[in-house]
């Protein structure tokens, strides 16, 4: 049954404590109307209080019927509705539509959650998204932090990001709210192959179903959820490396130190600087080793959004331009 899977997850990886005040990102599609149901129904026993945070990206026409049934769907419910609105098209015409239009609904949420006083923010990434995602990752190229794909639990300043729907099947999402007659959006762009991840969900994956593994979405989950512990093990020994050092590292202590935990202890240095390593690639970190292996004193190796390295006599030091 979906919603002891939920209350398995929710127990598993502490998602949820009691009395906590969670903010629901609502898209009006399936995955986020199931997440709102089943935190509802689990409002009482955990003392919830539930709040609902919708973003108008406008980028169908229809987008503006998307904010309307999350309102009502908010009323319906005896849940506080927030809704924003943003032209991503307008306020970003470069780069990636998708990157876009995901830091703006974070950047909402955060800012909702902030009013609401709720450190708690519940997104519906469900198994099928978590497999979608590895898969992607693993055709561009990635690491263990990228192998480990969206996890339950992330925290973000202030706030904790969770997923209460990751160990959960799409198929499960269409039968609950089959069999509870729930209405919900369809976004139809998921239907066609505009993005990578649709191409992955309609042509891969049914593909890798039908010729190679038909549990390959479980297969690749598992995959991810047994690195995604691996990956926090070392995470947390290069954390202790770099606490307190603000932006500077030792060489002879660089020296000392595993190549794993080299390589995470640059990132992480960088993740400070910037708040995330979106955009630092394997070329940017081979790039940082080179500097500390074989260029001369006083060199620099400049990253994307402003960040560069330069080589000290006994430090590489890490900074904004």
């Amino acid at each position: 049954m979906i919603l002891d899977k939920v209350k398995e997850t929710i127990r598993k990886y502490n998602l949820i404590s009691q009395g906590d005040t969670v903010l629901v990102g609502v898209s009006g599609g399936p995955d986020s109307v199931t997440l709102l149901y089943l935190l509802k129904s689990l409002s009482v026993s955990l003392g919830l209080k539930l709040r609902i945070a919708h973003l108008n990206h406008m980028l169908r026409k229809d987008s503006s019927r998307d904010a309307e049934f999350v309102r009502l769907l908010g009323l319906k419910l005896g849940i506080p509705v927030t809704i924003g609105k943003i032209d991503i098209k307008k306020i970003s015409p470069k780069g990636s539509l998708e990157e876009n239009a995901r830091n703006a609904r974070l950047e909402f949420l955060f800012k909702t959650a902030q009013k609401m006083r709720s450190k708690k923010i519940a997104l519906a990434h469900n198994l099928d998204d978590q497999a979608e995602t590895v898969l992607m990752r693993i055709l561009r190229g990635t690491g263990l932090y990228g192998l480990s794909g969206i996890l339950p639990k992330r925290r973000f300043g202030g706030f904790e990001i969770i997923r209460p729907l990751i160990r959960v099947q799409r198929k499960e999402v269409e039968s609950f709210l089959k069999r509870n007659k729930i209405d919900v959006r369809i976004d139809k762009t998921n239907g066609k192959d505009i993005f990578l991840r649709n191409k992955l969900r309609n042509r891969l994956i049914p593909l890798l179903e039908k010729e190679y593994n038909p549990k390959i979405k479980g297969a690749l989950s598992n995959m991810s959820e047994v690195i995604s512990l691996d990956y926090d093990y070392l995470n947390q020994s290069a954390l202790r490396k770099v606490k307190g050092k603000k932006g500077e590292i030792k060489l002879a202590d660089y020296a000392k130190f595993h190549p794993a935990i080299q390589r995470l202890v640059l990132r992480l240095t960088i993740s400070e600087l910037q708040g995330s390593i979106r955009r630092i690639t394997l070329t940017h970190i081979n790039e940082i080793e080179d500097l500390i292996a074989n260029r001369p004193v006083n060199s620099v190796v400049d990253l994307p959004k402003g960040i560069s390295v330069v080589k000290k006599k006994s430090t590489i030091g890490f900074y904004r331009r």
